[in-house]
């Protein structure tokens, strides 16, 4: 049915134009000569005989009173009518919706505004979530099991180094072991007869000693191993077939890997890092605090983790939330400035180590005003509105003025009196539900 209504509007549309099309045409223009002029009445001036019609006023424009008591042609309140209550602006919103998180709604309260102070800095990893992987053991690299940007997991192997230093420990740790091995069954055998009353206690005390001493020298060997870069388990498991002189270098935490420097045939020296394995979903950003600054941010205000907000040249236009969680105790005596960290959100990793970005701080001021989240606020052919709750599943948009923005809020100057509830996310679902009137909601439907 619907799709039927929607192809007779679509014809009679059709028709009007090629009527309007024909009526234009050279006939018509002829007729018009032909025709004499009409007179105007008396008292009205011939410019006023035709009057163009004056359009509805908007939703926006309406007095809440008058569009919850408008009735549709349906003889329903306009406002209750599914296929009419788009024209007063209003959406009907079940709390299942809000439930389910698709929505959210939040109270339009005064607060201070917060003064935004403009920054330069630099990005730079989360030495925290960074780990760098070198070798203890110098060598040629045999073996790169990753890539750049692959994701990796605690314990995986990296990279694989054949080194003489490590080979020689093998040794030196296989020989332990079977130095140790010995050792124990001479113990043993010590043992049982000085139990049977064959051998000297003197003889026993020499087996015993001889056995911790080469307990001694084993788990020395063992931790040349270790400390070389080789696990526990994989040295427990070392035998003369698998002695080969390689060491593997793993994974020591989930990450990803942001740095690779190893191609197998070449030298891996110890004091260059082979691979960096982090977590970039949060970078930070060194921003530089000039003196004259200081006073302006108090050492107080950093505990209450200020928002900030930083950019980049890479992605115009576009702000990566953060928040302020360290500022230097010490003044660079030669830039006279004061380092300030601020730790922003990386979605998809955009933001690269080595960017540099302009910041901004905001700091708490003295003025007080009424402000929204910038999600609430959305526009419509050049004017801005907001949708705030009425009674019930009703929401219903409403013009305001915004002002001045800062983080993720904006000042609304005029349109709220502060204490509405108002949708904060979600808000464009209801926008594209009230604009369905605009496209025809009946073929929209």
């Amino acid at each position: 049915m619907k799709t039927t209504i929607c192809a007779v509007r679509l014809i009679a549309g059709l028709l009007l134009v090629l009527s309007a099309a024909s009526c234009s045409g050279p006939v018509a223009s002829a007729a018009r000569k032909a025709a004499p002029p009409r007179e105007a009445p008396a008292g009205h001036s011939a410019t006023t005989t035709e009057k163009e019609e004056t359009p509805e006023p908007s939703d926006l424009d309406r007095p809440l009173e008058e569009l919850f008591a408008m009735t549709c042609e349906h003889r329903r309140k306009t406002f209750e009518c599914e296929e009419c209550r788009y024209e007063t602006g209003v959406v009907r919103a079940p709390a299942k919706l809000f439930a389910g998180g698709l929505l959210k709604t939040q109270k339009a309260v005064r607060g201070r505004i917060a003064i935004p102070l403009r920054l330069t800095g630099e990005v730079r990893f989360d030495e925290r979530r960074v780990t760098h992987l070198g070798t203890q053991a110098g060598g040629i690299v045999r073996g790169a099991h990753v890539a750049l940007g692959d994701r990796v997991s605690r314990g995986q192997a990296l990279i694989e180094i054949e080194s003489v230093a490590v080979g020689e420990a093998e040794g030196a740790y296989l020989e332990a072991q079977a130095v140790l091995r010995l050792a124990r069954r001479s113990h043993e055998r010590a043992l049982e007869l000085r139990n049977e009353g064959i051998s000297s206690e003197k003889e026993y005390l020499q087996a015993r000693q001889e056995l911790e001493t080469a307990e001694i020298h084993e788990e020395s060997a063992l931790g040349v191993l270790t400390r070389l870069g080789m696990p526990v388990a994989d040295a427990r498991n070392l035998g003369p077939a698998s002695a080969r002189g390689r060491l593997t270098l793993r994974a020591p935490a989930d990450g990803v890997v942001l740095f690779l420097h190893a191609v197998p045939g070449e030298v891996a020296r110890t004091e260059e890092s082979l691979v960096t394995i982090g977590d970039n979903a949060t970078m930070w950003v060194w921003a530089d605090l000039y003196e004259r600054d200081i006073a302006r941010l108090a050492r107080k205000e950093v505990e209450r983790r200020m928002a900030a907000t930083v950019t980049v040249k890479a992605y115009p236009g576009e702000e990566f939330p953060g928040t302020v969680d360290f500022v230097s105790p010490v003044m660079d005596e030669a830039t006279r400035t004061v380092r300030l960290r601020i730790a922003a959100t990386n979605p998809r990793g955009r933001l690269l180590a080595g960017m540099f970005a302009d910041v901004k701080v905001f700091l708490p001021g003295e003025e007080e005003t009424l402000a929204l989240p910038r999600s609430a606020v959305l526009e419509d052919e050049g004017r801005s509105f907001v949708f705030i709750h009425h009674h019930g599943d009703y929401y219903v948009r409403r013009p305001v003025e915004p002002g001045r923005s800062w983080g993720d809020r904006v000042e609304v100057l005029r349109g709220l009196k502060g204490g509405e509830t108002v949708v904060a996310d979600g808000s464009f679902l209801l926008k594209s539900d009230v604009l369905r009137s605009k496209m025809g909601a009946g073929c929209a439907d």
